[in-house]
């Protein structure tokens, strides 16, 4: 499962319409526009819904202040809550007084919930029984220069941290055809950069007929769809990257040479706490191949500072991994403990401790990036422009000051002007 820090992102519409508040990971995001359609198809137009994440504390704080601050601000419209939190503590969220519905995980993505709401003011199923992932066309994501595409959901792992596949359930993938219907969709709405985004990406494929891996799955989308310009990855798990997609790794231009690593810990111990599927090594191991390969991808990750159980020297060899593997695109969060997960049992790492040793992991992060910045002065790079004048590069590296057409990829050469150095 890939763990990152809750980010609100608040989807206003262009014409009276509903609003969408999206907490969380992309995968949210791409879910948003497909219920921001179906909202608008159904009449929903005085609507305000929310889109929760339950992945730390602090993603369903951000998200029940929200709903309280919506009903102030609002008190004639229609609040929804949907999302992990929502269906994880359905009771909770509709015992607020300021929620009109609470609609599940499963639920929320089908057009006949929103046409018909019942009601009940509880909408949710038992995640658990959901055999399927729906998929959908999206029109469109609203503010967006790039275009975020479903083809996973849940996840088969329990990691001893995650209390995401109890809100997200077992792991179902979208079938190929689907993917590229979608992809060819978004490509001709003049999208230029698609994410394939998932729970567990990695998992992709064991439901399907013929069990196709990831990396099958992109290759023959790719192939299907020769116009797409770019499509870029969600968080990867570092051992379950097939022999496909290695290939595309080495020798598919369109693939952006930028991996996030749902990497946790640099701790073997640790890292045998969280339960997670790969020790230190393989970490060391994938950043190594990778670049032998492709000499000039980058890294992301996602690491939990302060697991229960993390010592000072535990801790250390999660701060090194960072300038060891180079990993610029560092998603840190301290731990946050989630009733009904194996690590809420351990013996817990002091707060403060916590925030130091997080704050620490950021200091890390923005050296490995402030470095990448610096050597990257002088080149050559395709961004990718967005609505604010910024754009990114093929590394994911924002830069400022852009002209043309938001939605275009232009060619820059990149100065200290164009990062925040």
């Amino acid at each position: 499962m890939t763990v990152r820090e809750s980010k609100t992102n608040v989807i206003h519409n262009s014409s009276k319409g509903p609003e969408l508040v999206t907490f969380g990971c992309r995968l949210n995001t791409y879910e948003s526009a497909v219920m921001k359609s179906h909202a608008e198809s159904a009449g929903l137009s005085d609507a305000i819904i929310f889109n929760t994440c339950a992945v730390t504390k602090e993603a369903e704080r951000q998200a029940k202040q929200a709903i309280r601050r919506a009903r102030r601000d609002h008190p004639n419209k229609k609040i929804i809550v949907t999302g992990c939190a929502a269906q994880i503590d359905p009771q909770g969220y509709g015992g607020m007084s300021e929620v009109d519905q609470v609609i599940g995980n499963d639920l929320k993505l089908e057009a006949a919930t929103w046409h018909g709401l019942q009601r009940d003011k509880i909408l949710v199923n038992d995640i658990m029984e959901v055999q399927e992932t729906a998929y959908h066309l999206v029109d469109g994501f609203e503010g967006r220069a790039r275009a975020f595409l479903q083809v996973q959901n849940g996840c088969n792992h329990r990691c001893t941290f995650c209390i995401i596949p109890y809100g997200r359930g077992n792991s179902r993938s979208v079938p190929v055809g689907e993917i590229y219907k979608q992809v060819k969709n978004v490509v001709e709405q003049g999208y230029k950069e698609v994410v394939l985004t998932g729970v567990d990406v990695t998992g992709y494929g064991l439901d399907l007929p013929g069990k196709p891996t990831f990396g099958q799955m992109i290759r023959r989308v790719l192939a299907l769809v020769p116009e797409l310009p770019r499509v870029r990855l969600s968080s990867l798990d570092p051992v379950e990257i097939d022999d496909d997609l290695w290939d595309l790794i080495a020798n598919e231009p369109r693939l952006m040479p930028h991996l996030h690593i749902s990497l946790q810990a640099g701790d073997d111990m640790v890292l045998k706490r969280m339960k997670r599927r790969h020790l230190r090594k393989d970490i060391v191991h994938m950043v190594e191949k990778a670049r032998r390969l492709r000499p000039d991808v980058v890294f992301g990750a996602d690491i939990i500072a302060g697991f229960p159980t993390e010592t000072d020297e535990m801790f250390e060899n999660t701060r090194t991994i960072i300038s060891e593997c180079g990993i610029i695109h560092n998603h840190i969060f301290p731990y946050s403990s989630r009733p009904g997960t194996p690590a809420a049992k351990m013996p817990q790492v002091n707060g403060n401790v916590v925030k130091e040793r997080a704050a620490i992991l950021r200091e890390e992060g923005e050296k490995e990036l402030q470095k990448f910045l610096k050597s990257e002065i002088g080149k050559t790079r395709q961004v990718l422009i967005e609505k604010d004048g910024t754009g990114h590069t093929e590394h994911f590296i924002r830069v400022k000051n852009i002209g043309g057409e938001a939605g275009n990829i232009v060619s820059i050469e990149l100065t200290a002007n164009s990062f925040n150095l």
